[in-house]
């Protein structure tokens, strides 16, 4: 890719359980905040890429025509893109392809995702991701195939029930200084320990909430972030890789695809020793162990003996060396499928540019 591609304006709507905002009305909130943030007008933008999960959450069929004119995307180059949790960090990768290429000189990245219109809940909806012969008939959910993966990854890597109790607290505080959280809480693991279970080892407070909400990013490309009053924050490094959908076929303690991905980036972005040198992680955590599961393949060590190292020496805190989740994750900030991803890329772009406010890591 010949060109250099930054974020220069982000937009975030307040993450809740059953917002009165229409989904539209949610991504054009959040495309109006990162215009307004960037200093650009919508004419200002070349192309626009839009990551919405399952139709269903919504309750409307084709979402990415739906959410078109909300999205800022009508009679502009427009894709949409659709691949459950991972979805709100391919739409900017997708974004990042179309300026990095030169095709776009600009793009401008949302997601959202309505989930309370599903009812009676939205883990209804994932009933229908499995295959119809060989798993449906099982009457799984999601957080029974998670409860098989937290169950074996413990098993392997030696953690307590009470040890993810407090990954689950400490993600959920440092939520409580982020302005658009749902569920910033200051819990003791304990207050986890004592939730109701759910499907052993997953309890109700292991797991991030179901919410509402919309985030935009805008990505140009550098001759253009040199001209903006704001700060870039370039994207240095990218890499991506996507599992098959059959649960019974994956290694469940080790989730290869995020260490082929990592790998990528790692090589893009010239990093040799990603335990020296990157420092903050925003791991995935729609459950509380995901987020050491994650970072386990974010390629610390071979072993998985770093990341325990830092849990247990608490470093893995805002104020320890190594933080993990500053934003407060999914588990505080709240989990709109398609949405927390890029709230998540968003939370890169606040720490780096300084901008984090109570949340910023000291480096």
């Amino acid at each position: 890719m010949s060109n250099r591609v930054a974020v220069i304006g982000v937009g975030m709507t307040k993450f809740m359980r059953r917002a009165q905002e229409a989904p539209g009305e949610l991504a054009a909130q959040a495309v109006r905040m990162a215009l307004e943030d960037a200093g650009l007008d919508i004419e200002d933008i070349d192309a626009v890429t839009l990551g919405t999960a399952p139709d269903a959450f919504d309750g409307v069929h084709m979402k990415g025509e739906h959410l078109i004119a909300g999205a800022g995307g009508s009679n502009k180059p427009y894709m949409r893109h659709f691949i459950g949790g991972a979805t709100g960090v391919m739409s900017p990768i997708h974004g990042w392809m179309h300026v990095a290429s030169g095709k776009y000189n600009s793009c401008l990245v949302v997601a959202e995702e309505k989930m309370s219109p599903c009812t009676p809940h939205p883990a209804g909806a994932f009933i229908t991701i499995f295959d119809r012969v060989t798993e449906q008939p099982l009457e799984l959910t999601l957080i029974h195939i998670f409860a098989l993966e937290m169950a074996r990854f413990m098993h392997v890597y030696g953690y307590s029930e009470r040890d993810l109790a407090e990954v689950s607290a400490m993600i959920k505080r440092n939520a409580l200084h982020h302005p658009a959280s749902q569920v910033a809480v200051d819990l003791s693991a304990d207050d986890v320990l004592n939730s109701p279970l759910l499907s052993w080892p997953v309890k109700r407070l292991d797991i991030s909430p179901t919410s509402d909400a919309a985030v935009a990013i805008i990505l140009v490309n550098e001759r253009i972030a040199r001209t903006l009053k704001k700060a870039p924050v370039f994207i240095d490094g990218v890499g991506f890789r996507l599992e098959t959908a059959y649960w019974c076929t994956r290694d469940l303690c080790y989730p290869d695809y995020v260490a082929m991905a990592a790998k990528d980036a790692y090589k893009m972005a010239g990093i040799v020793d990603p335990a020296k040198d990157i420092d903050f992680f925003e791991p995935y955590d729609p459950f509380d162990y995901k987020a050491l599961h994650h970072l386990n393949a974010l390629l610390l060590d071979k072993t998985g003996r770093t990341v325990r190292n830092l849990f247990e020496s608490g470093n893995l805190g805002c104020e320890g060396s190594h933080p993990m989740c500053p934003s407060g994750g999914a588990l505080g900030v709240g989990n709109p499928i398609a949405a927390t991803g890029l709230m998540k890329i968003a939370e890169l772009y606040f720490q780096l540019s300084g901008q984090a406010g109570k949340r910023q890591i000291k480096r």
